[in-house]
């Protein structure tokens, strides 16, 4: 059998209507192509024609998610051999490395191990991470915290398709960026307690600013990188709520944010570790204006 990898958006044009219709971001797909599967991208159009072909893509998890663990919950085998991801569901922190293990294809090669961190286990800081935050990685009889680091040792240190570019002029717009983070977390924060939002209009306008730098794609280096996987969980969460609340839509007079938000939401690795909007609203809600 054939197999086809590829770690880079693809358009299929399949010639027979009775092939199923695939998705843009998908993990594995198996079917039997009896016509030719055209694969077009930029500077290179190709044609294949295998009797039956194996499309494996990155960037999608279907996995069934197992249920947090809590105080009453026994504590996995540690340092087994096999790697660990210590998340909480709800965490935007950890959500960053959810993404990247779900991008590079590593369902199988690294353990979600979800935490309830309103009842957080007592063994988790006693045994796995003595910061008892999440998210941390079990690897090679080490465990590690901070999403930051998380993410690039993720990409660095395991299978699957690079989420950092070799473009030296990428990489250091990509330094830059994930330093801008907290300065564009604080701002956008601090819109959420100040009867203007002024901090807010500045904050997106940077981020608007920062997806206009390349043009070979709607993401911040131009293809989907460590940078989006650092912005998303946080405007997502963002944007529900400065809607609600302040009646400040993002998007407006932002093409380039709307049409980013919209891509990501085509990436699977990214969507189905998303919460409900209404759920992030009312615990955006609970936690901030109840400090206003």
């Amino acid at each position: 059998m054939a197999a086809l990898s590829i770690g880079y958006q693809i358009h299929f044009h399949f010639n027979p209507p009775n092939l199923p219709p695939l998705p843009t971001k998908f993990s594995s797909l198996s079917f039997t192509a009896k016509h030719p599967l055209r694969c077009h991208h930029i500077g290179c159009p190709k044609i294949y024609a295998p009797p039956a072909v194996s499309v494996m893509a990155f960037g999608s998890s279907r996995e069934v998610l197992p249920p947090a663990l809590d105080s009453s919950s026994e504590p996995p085998v540690i340092f087994d051999g096999t790697p660990k991801l210590y998340i909480s569901y709800s965490c935007p922190y950890a959500q960053r490395t959810w993404i990247a293990r779900n991008y590079k294809g590593l369902q199988e090669k690294i353990k979600l191990v979800p935490i309830d961190l309103k009842n957080r286990p007592d063994w988790y800081k006693e045994k796995v991470y003595p910061a008892n935050k999440v998210p941390s990685l079990e690897h090679n009889n080490e465990v590690k915290g901070e999403s930051m680091d998380l993410i690039r040792y993720i990409d660095s240190n395991f299978e699957g398709p690079s989420l950092f570019p070799d473009d030296p002029s990428k990489r250091e717009f990509a330094e830059e960026m994930f330093s801008h983070f907290d300065s564009f977390y604080k701002a956008v924060i601090s819109s959420f307690k100040e009867d203007t939002v002024n901090d807010g209009i500045t904050a997106f306008d940077s981020i608007e600013t920062a997806l206009s730098k390349f043009v070979d794609g709607p993401f911040f280096l131009g293809t989907f990188s460590l940078v989006d996987i650092a912005y998303a969980p946080f405007i997502e969460r963002f944007q529900p709520f400065l809607l609600d609340v302040k009646n400040f839509d993002i998007t407006t007079g932002r093409t380039k944010l709307a049409a980013w938000i919209e891509e990501m939401n085509q990436i699977e690795a990214y969507t189905v570790t998303k919460r409900d909007p209404k759920e992030l609203l009312e615990s955006y809600k609970k936690r901030f204006l109840s400090q206003v």
